[in-house]
């Protein structure tokens, strides 16, 4: 096998006599390009044909993988090796979806009992909220649940409840609280019954700030309008036991808060934030759509683990999905990465995969300590078609940069409302027709010509209406959007995200960028919630800072007079 460095110059080389060649003229001289370049696993059809690559790069591509000992990786990562190197940790949330019957290890012990023994609670729990055995400390049945999480704890649970929601059960509602903004609970707190809500509160520590911050804010909110604020330890302790649960690891503290221990679900260190919803993370999803759903989410995740585990490399579809964006990273300079769903219940997803990618390879230093001397994650973004192409797709079809694009489809529509969904297949499919094959000046002129346009007028227009072209896309494809294949469809994104971060050497599984943020705003909050105290703020921080502090806490010292 060449060195990583050779494959890589070849690469490099690659990349500049493409420039010659357009997207267009690959489909002319391989008439079976889209057989040579799709894959279809987990109840997905991946066609990545509309790259700007042909089979000598795809090879090359294929042989980069192997150098960084892909497969080795993907064993690793599957057996329970301390791949997390940074904090010493597996990662093995593969495990809390596999149907194998196979055994996981972590530190020499099988977790699968574990596992086994929170999915069991969390069954029992969905069965209990949901025949009305377990009730409110009013007696009412708890038919809103409002999960309280940041995050990994927010992002996913989120997006598959309102990815699902053809699946939902009857009656019930769920929202989701997040921002540490008073407003985001507080308007909340304004459409609420007391009497018939169920907090979670999902922190893996249990001292996450937003999070708790929130948390406790709900707490007092519950005790208020129940009218317990002056009742007994007793009695209050007795309500929050009954609408409120834990999603944590932290015992102590879940019981200092005043959540019963048989409302405490755990789940462990081996188990990522933005990985979790598959944990007891998923509560919230197993409250809304059902046990049985949820234990679809999961097996759709399963089919794709399966499939990402042996399906051997030039056949694998999350590798393929990874090498598609590192060639568009690395060799021809495409920075962004637009997720295009059209879908309206996947309107969450692109804001979820901003999480899985950016916090998963959003790294300049290699697992050796090493700066990175080539780019790593992309910018992740995107809305739900066709919202976005009367936003940003300007920018994708004529902009100055070219974004790559995954376009996510459902060839059946739950809601078979006349012909809408045919008009947003059409889309689907012309849109990234017309980012590849874009429009000449010549056919520009021809056409308004054609319409009466003046020889003046067209010279004037014609600039205008030209469409580059030769923008790459991918386009996923599913039957029906179900529990199955979204939680293919979400395994698929995860194992991409492994594949490209072993390949660009990075730990995708520690996020080290969010803590320094953390540590700053513990050191100014003092300085905001001291009002009225005689004190010198113009130099405790970097002179911007300062001088925000000082308007700050002027503007709040004018509206307490």
């Amino acid at each position: 096998m060449r060195d990583r460095k050779d494959i890589w110059s070849a690469l490099e080389q690659r990349a500049d006599e493409m420039k010659s060649q357009s997207i267009a003229s690959f489909f002319q001289n391989d008439s079976e390009r889209v057989q040579h370049f799709s894959i279809e696993a987990a109840g997905l059809y991946f066609d990545f044909s509309k790259n700007h690559f042909d089979k000598p790069v795809w090879d090359l591509l294929l042989e980069l993988a192997k150098s960084a000992d892909l497969e080795g990786a993907r064993e690793r990562f599957l057996s329970g090796e301390v791949i997390n190197s940074t904090e010493g940790r597996s990662v093995l949330h593969p495990a809390l979806r596999d149907f194998s019957h196979r055994t996981y290890h972590v530190d020499g012990e099988n977790i699968i009992p574990k596992i086994m023994h929170v999915r069991e609670q969390m069954q029992d729990f969905t069965r209990s909220i949901h025949d009305g055995s377990h009730r409110g400390a009013t007696g009412k049945s708890l038919t809103t649940v409002v999960n309280i999480g940041i995050g990994g704890s927010d992002l996913g649970p989120l997006m598959v409840v309102e990815a699902l929601r053809p699946y939902w059960v009857e009656g019930r509602k769920s929202h989701f609280i997040s921002n540490v903004d008073g407003q985001h609970l507080g308007d909340l707190f304004e459409t609420l019954d007391p009497e018939t809500t169920l907090f979670i509160i999902a922190s893996k520590t249990f001292t996450t700030q937003e999070t708790m911050t929130n948390a406790r804010s709900a707490r007092e909110w519950m005790l208020e309008r129940l009218g317990l604020s002056g009742s007994s330890d007793a009695e209050k302790n007795d309500a929050i036991a009954k609408h409120f649960v834990a999603l944590s690891t932290n015992k102590k503290a879940v019981e200092d808060f005043g959540i019963h221990e048989k409302n405490m679900f755990v789940f462990w260190n081996w188990v990522g934030g933005r990985y979790s919803l598959w944990s007891a993370i998923g509560l919230s999803i197993a409250l809304q759509v059902g046990f049985e759903n949820f234990k679809s989410l999961l097996r759709g995740a399963h089919h794709m683990d399966e499939h990402f585990r042996t399906a051997p490399l030039d056949q694998n579809l999350p590798l393929a999905h990874a090498l598609v964006g590192i060639w568009n990273r690395n060799f021809l300079g495409h920075a962004s990465l637009a997720v295009l769903a059209y879908d309206q219940h996947l309107h969450r997803l692109a804001a979820y995969l901003q999480q899985a990618d950016m916090e998963s390879n959003g790294k300049t230093c290699d697992i050796d300590g090493m700066r990175v001397t080539y780019d790593t994650g992309p910018i992740v973004f995107g809305e739900p078609g066709t919202n976005g192409q009367h936003a940003f797709y300007q920018l994708l079809h004529q902009g100055s940069d070219i974004v790559p694009a995954d376009f996510i489809a459902s060839a059946l529509s739950h809601k078979p409302l006349g012909d809408h969904h045919q008009k947003l297949l059409a889309n689907f499919l012309a849109q990234p027709r017309a980012l590849m094959l874009g429009k000449n000046l010549d056919d520009v002129k021809e056409e308004l010509q054609l319409q009466g346009y003046t020889a003046t007028q067209i010279d004037v227009l014609a600039p205008h209406k030209v469409f580059e072209g030769d923008r790459p896309s991918n386009a996923i494809l599913m039957e029906k959007l179900t529990p199955q294949t979204l939680g293919a469809l979400i395994a698929l994104y995860e194992h991409k995200i492994f594949c490209q971060g072993v390949i660009w050497n990075v730990n995708s599984f520690d996020q080290w960028g969010v803590e320094l943020g953390k540590v700053l705003a513990k050191e100014i909050l003092p300085e905001i919630t001291a009002l009225g105290e005689p004190r010198d703020l113009s130099q405790n921080f970097d002179p911007s800072t300062n001088a925000l502090l000082v308007r700050i806490n002027d503007m709040r010292a004018n509206e307490e007079i």
